[in-house]
């Protein structure tokens, strides 16, 4: 029994050393597709973190983002001169503020969606059709791995 869980797990490791390079140049060369490239992934990060979860405080924006607080001001500062988030009062804490996606950052996000999708139909347009149906059937695994932790 040993034998097959060791056999098991080296199988494994092998397919994380074959697919972890093609899945790193992949998702470079895709964020490389942007729309406007005077703003980092970071901000484009927090922006779609927005849009996906709603307004929040900065300090939630921050955890959700896995950065630390005067990281985060700094983007807010960029995305708010850029007209790309406002600051509405807080409901119950007149000390602090809640940030929300404004129109144009809903349709600057849209924009960097519409670039990535268009580079990677024009790719998959080069596969053939069982390929394309191949990786129909991969994605949901892909996204199980991408939930990771």
């Amino acid at each position: 029994m040993a034998t097959v869980t060791k056999q098991a797990s080296a199988t494994t490791a092998e397919l994380a050393s074959l697919l972890r390079p093609s899945l790193l140049r992949l998702t470079r060369i895709l964020r490389n597709q942007r729309a406007d490239t005077s703003l980092t992934l970071t901000v484009i990060s927090a922006l779609a973190t927005l849009k996906k979860s709603g307004p929040m405080s900065a300090g939630d924006l921050a955890a959700a983002e896995r950065v630390q607080p005067p990281s985060m001001t700094k983007v807010l500062t960029q995305l708010e001169e850029r007209g790309l988030v406002r600051r509405d009062a807080h409901p119950t804490d007149r000390r602090s503020s809640i940030i929300a996606i404004t129109e144009a950052g809903l349709a600057l996000l849209d924009s960097e969606r519409q670039r990535r999708d268009a580079w990677l139909t024009r790719q998959l347009a080069r596969l053939t059709a069982d390929e394309r149906a191949l990786l129909r059937s991969v994605a949901p695994i892909l996204d199980k791995l991408a939930e990771g932790e």
